[in-house]
């Protein structure tokens, strides 16, 4: 697919998704302030934070979605990645306004005017994000985007959150009050662990962790005619842009010219065998040469 048609598909995406984070947000925050119930406040500004990541998420993509050139010649795909880092960031604020205000509450408990309206709008934002969520997730699946995955499982925390709102809701009209802040300190976990798991999948790809496992690799080389060993075997990159670089031993006898066709057949193996493959660098090494350095070790 066309980088650029590409950028504006998942901006598209994004764009939708901003408009109903914010009117999700603005319908808990408003409504839970009216009523004073702090999970839903909190709820509303964890809904806003995905509105906020879908502003970052824009950013990154119109960077990413830039072509090679002089300066870049792997591209700039991972500024998209990086932006993922970012709204990680933005996640572990908001869980620390959220465990804030949860101790707070504790220490000076108020209780929640809760009543049909306020099950009504948690109802239907909730209706909403699991909308958002799947939709979201089949197209980062669909364009291969670490925006709209990390996106998406930002709006699943949010799922999970607005559920234990609507629980806590009940709980307080039962005369529980108590619940109001122990939901919210219970939505922190949820928002911190999604900035954790997104931070963890960027970081294995700012930091060129093994792509492809080595192993799997190495088979599909072999079995290829010709090719008598492989080794130094590395993989790394995005799931949609994985740069592969290996060495491959071959008959000290084979002429350059079918050395050439050799390695072009390993670099079509590999893309064929292995999904958002676009880069792949074969050293060819005669059996003999590579024989006479490992004696040469011992």
């Amino acid at each position: 697919m066309d980088p650029r048609d590409r950028f504006w598909k998942i901006r598209r995406v994004l764009v939708c998704v901003l408009i109903l984070n914010w009117a999700v947000a603005a319908a808990k925050l408003i409504y839970g302030f009216l009523i004073h119930s702090t999970s839903m406040a909190a709820d509303g500004f964890h809904s806003f934070s995905d509105g906020s990541s879908n502003i970052l998420g824009l950013f990154g993509i119109w960077i990413a979605s830039r072509p090679i050139d002089k300066n870049h010649p792997y591209g700039h795909k991972k500024f998209e990645t990086l932006t993922s880092v970012a709204i990680s960031g933005l996640l572990f604020v908001v869980c620390f306004n959220v465990v804030r205000e949860g101790v707070l509450r504790f220490l000076h408990p108020v209780v929640p005017k809760v009543d049909l309206a306020s099950f009504l709008v948690m109802g239907v934002t909730l209706a909403i994000n699991v909308t958002v969520m799947v939709y979201e997730t089949q197209q980062g699946k669909a364009l291969k985007s670490d925006i709209l995955v990390s996106d998406a499982l930002h709006t699943r925390a949010d799922i999970l959150t607005s559920s234990a709102v609507i629980l806590t809701l009940a709980g307080i009209k039962l005369g529980y009050p108590f619940l109001d802040p122990v939901a919210a300190l219970f939505i922190s976990l949820f928002i911190g662990y999604a900035a954790i798991d997104i931070l963890k999948e960027s970081s294995q790809v700012l930091s060129d962790a093994a792509a492809i496992p080595k192993d799997e690799i190495e088979n599909v080389v072999r079995s290829i005619k010709g090719v008598k060993e492989c080794h130094r075997i590395r993989s790394r990159g995005r799931v949609d842009d994985i740069h592969i670089d290996l060495h491959v031993l071959v008959d000290p006898e084979m002429h350059v010219h079918q050395a050439h066709h050799l390695s072009y057949a390993i670099e079509n193996k590999i893309k064929r065998d292995f999904q958002g493959v676009t880069d792949v660098v074969v050293h060819m090494e005669p059996v003999e040469e590579e024989g006479k350095k490992k004696k040469g070790k011992g």
